[in-house]
């Protein structure tokens, strides 16, 4: 009894701290801390702090400060219309090329086109058929950046256009376009020639690139997912990041369920889920 006694008690301090950290990171990532006096904060050194974090917070100390400047780099860029040195100045950052590295990093695109709603931002995009119902496709010169399924073409076109309303759109088909729809005809082994354009989190799309490890007609868990990146607490966070994925089929979320062997929910239908996992093992067993 007396050591369930001591682990307990152990995790509510660790708790604490974390909870302790987290607050003073909230109230001072416009200064940027380092590491270490973070760490001074909860009387913890630097590389003790750095792994208690990670483990319970899912992400590092200075990840999660990122997320922090980079919510509040949004909120002066759209809101307040600040310009970029302005930007970089509230937000504690020693200049622009450092907000504009950290745009980059966490949400795929400069402080200027997420400003301007990609307004220098060109994206094709296209309707096709596939066995599983209507689908819309978006590409940019870097690789498909959006696929889904639908039931209206309006409200297709208005799911790509909610990240960059000010882009320029144009109803075309083109080559990546064409080599990511062959994935329906095609050995799934090709997936490597279908260039693709993902806009997320440094941890959504460490999980998508991971999605796209599960072999054709195999199934796995959220829990599996969590322990594949070596964070099992995470499978809640796991499971958000899997309803944010922008590119049906191809980054195949729909081959993940949930442990008690439910199909779990699915963007575009739990039907359609069943429907292509369904589909999938009969290929596989051809």
């Amino acid at each position: 009894m007396n050591n369930i006694f001591i682990m307990s008690n152990t995790q509510h301090v660790n708790y604490m701290r974390i909870a302790n950290a987290i607050e003073y990171l909230k109230s001072n990532f416009k200064e940027q801390p380092s590491l270490t006096e973070i760490a001074n904060t909860v009387n913890l050194s630097p590389y003790h702090f750095q792994r208690l974090f990670t483990n319970w917070a899912g992400v590092s100390p200075k990840k999660f400060m990122q997320y922090l400047s980079i919510e509040y780099a949004k909120q002066l860029l759209k809101e307040q219309q600040a310009t970029l040195f302005e930007t970089a100045y509230e937000t504690g950052l020693s200049g622009t090329g450092r907000l504009h590295d950290l745009f980059i990093n966490i949400e795929g695109m400069t402080p200027g086109e997420f400003k301007n709603g990609g307004e220098n931002l060109s994206i094709n995009f296209s309707f096709s058929e596939s066995p599983f119902g209507k689908i819309i496709i978006a590409s940019t010169s870097k690789g498909i950046c959006h696929m889904s399924f639908f039931n209206k073409k309006t409200d297709a076109i208005n799911s790509i256009k909610i990240k960059f309303p000010n882009a320029k759109y144009h109803e075309i088909t083109d080559l990546n376009q064409q080599k990511a729809l062959s994935i329906f005809e095609n050995d799934w082994n090709q997936i490597n020639e279908i260039k693709l354009h993902l806009n997320g989190t440094p941890f959504q799309i460490k999980i998508w690139e991971t999605l796209l490890k599960i072999p054709t007609g195999n199934l796995t868990t959220y829990g599996a997912i969590a322990n594949q990146i070596n964070n099992p607490k995470a499978s809640r966070a796991v499971g958000t990041a899997i309803g944010k994925n922008p590119i049906a089929f191809i980054i195949p979320c729909h081959r993940v369920i949930q442990a008690t062997g439910n199909i779990g929910e699915y963007m575009w239908g739990t039907t359609r889920k069943s429907a292509i996992i369904g589909w999938e093992a009969a290929r596989l067993s051809r």
